[in-house]
């Protein structure tokens, strides 16, 4: 299949570029928002100190990942 190139010579991103966008701009999403709910849920239930701290990077970490896991998935279907 022929690559696509503009008037001015940029070329479209391969699919991989697009998977790899997707997951990354959901992680960014997913990390914001797991850091929000992470962090009242965490304080909600008393936790301090390093548990905290723990609880947060935790959920953090697995709403960036699934969320971005989605988002990789929805950049990659029209490929």
């Amino acid at each position: 299949m022929p690559i696509a190139v503009g008037p001015y010579g940029q070329t479209q991103p391969s699919c991989f570029d697009r998977v790899k966008m997707g997951f990354m701009m959901g992680f960014a999403v997913g990390m914001a928002a797991g850091a929000m709910f992470g962090t009242f849920s965490c304080l909600r239930i008393d936790m301090r100190g390093r548990e905290l701290t723990g609880g947060v990077g935790k959920t953090t970490m697995q709403s960036g990942g699934t969320f971005g896991s989605f988002m990789a998935i929805g950049m990659g279907i029209p490929c």
